[in-house]
């Protein structure tokens, strides 16, 4: 009776297995998985001291490859550019900092770092000195614009290539989310700094990430927990409003851009997405003024666009990559 009991309880268990199966069936998964044939590699989490500040970064992929190097925004860390640094260093070399205070970098206190969106850019420009990386496309997003453009307009020589999602150089790109830093701009009181207070919120946090897509359950939920873990840290919040505030020298940088832009036409890949409160794009077609030949491409999701068509932004990258290299 025992043995027919356990029989009974083994084909039970087989049938439930089996009836289970297509509901743990992770459709998203599976969608990555066959729309990426290439080879993954493996991904390498580093540190690297400039100028007296641990960097850490991400790097994948072959060193001899073409780099491009992957400039994140705010409040983000290299962690925003996962996908890519996993589905393209099969073929390209992929390296992704975390700026001072961003990430898994060092956070040093603003009497001994000044935070300014210039002294990142130099951090970032003596990093890549240091790893001996003088050819690369980068590869921009959010605050990734106004650290690359430097860079860009700093070495016009060593960028091959740039790749913007939702990058901005136009002051028509300046969404409706920029009043309350205009606000700041204006007059930096108690009033205006406590104002932007709830962009530091987890559901200030979650919101930038899910505004706008048509999907919430493909944005990673990892990405603004991990945010808001950083921003909880002592003196955060003030150090970020001290970006916010210094963002108006970027606005005042734009001619600048615009004129390397026209001056040097690099290979230009636009991966936008539209439905951005902060980078709308009108900032995406703003470029079309000055660089004449781009490949455009926008999406129907928000600001971070890696999240929701990740997939096809990659394999976006990686024909305009291909293009470049033949």
């Amino acid at each position: 009776m025992k043995n027919i009991i356990l029989s009974l309880s083994i084909v039970l268990l087989l049938t439930s297995c089996k009836q289970e199966t297509p509901l743990i069936t992770d459709t998203a998964t599976s969608a990555t998985l066959s729309s990426t044939p290439h080879q993954e590699t493996s991904v390498a989490y580093k540190t690297l001291e400039v100028n007296g500040i641990n960097i850490a970064y991400r790097e994948a992929g072959n060193v001899n490859n073409p780099t491009i190097v992957l400039l994140h925004g705010f409040p983000a860390s290299s962690y925003q550019y996962r996908k890519v640094l996993s589905q393209l260093s099969d073929e390209y070399h992929l390296i992704a900092p975390d700026y001072p205070g961003f990430g898994n970098s060092d956070f040093p206190e603003s009497e001994a770092f000044d935070y300014t969106f210039d002294n990142i850019a130099t951090v970032v420009d003596s990093f890549l000195e240091k790893k001996g990386i003088n050819s690369y496309a980068i590869m921009i997003q959010d605050y990734g614009a106004p650290i690359g453009f430097r860079l860009a307009t700093a070495h016009p020589e060593r960028i091959t290539a740039i790749i913007n999602q939702n990058g901005n150089a136009y002051e028509e790109g300046l969404g409706e989310a920029w009043a309350g830093i205009r606000a700041l701009w204006e007059n930096r009181t108690e009033e205006t700094e406590d104002a932007l207070l709830p962009a530091f919120t987890l559901e200030g946090l979650k919101w930038q990430y899910t505004h706008g897509v048509r999907d919430v359950e493909t944005v990673d939920p990892d990405s603004y927990n991990l945010d808001y873990l950083r921003l909880s840290r002592p003196n955060a919040h003030a150090v970020n409003i001290d970006l916010f505030y210094d963002y108006q020298n970027n606005v005042k940088l734009y001619p600048q851009w615009q004129q390397y832009l026209r001056d040097n036409q690099p290979p230009l890949l636009i991966v936008w997405g539209k439905n951005d409160a902060f980078f709308p794009e009108s900032g995406a077609q703003a470029f079309k003024k000055d660089v004449k030949t781009i490949d455009y491409n926008v999406y129907d999701t928000g600001h971070f666009a890696l999240e929701e068509d990740g997939n096809a932004i990659i394999k976006k990258i990686r024909e305009f990559m291909k293009n470049q290299n033949k």
